[in-house]
């Protein structure tokens, strides 16, 4: 696969959850984290439903089955969010 196939679709080889902050880990090796309240969803989680993510779609996709909540890993890169960072985190 060429480096323009990776950058339009992105891929995650693993995701994780630390405090309310979640994480993946992209195959070309960097890391993003955003802020679960950035998600509705996500948001109003408790901290051990959060810490439930995985993968899916060969990592092209976040997924949090007991929320019934997906993420794509494009979308994450690319910075869409539902919701705008919360003021508490935007200082």
């Amino acid at each position: 696969m060429s480096t323009a196939a990776l950058e339009l679709d992105p891929r995650a080889i693993r995701a994780w959850v630390e405090g309310r902050m979640v994480f993946i880990e992209l195959t070309d090796g960097r890391q993003i984290g955003f802020p679960a309240a950035r998600f509705r969803l996500l948001a109003k989680a408790s901290d051990s439903d959060l810490d439930q993510v995985e993968l899916c779609l060969n990592g092209a996709a976040l997924r949090w089955e007991k929320l019934d909540e997906d993420i794509t890993v494009r979308g994450v890169v690319e910075g869409r969010f539902q919701l705008p960072l919360p003021e508490a985190l935007a200082a």
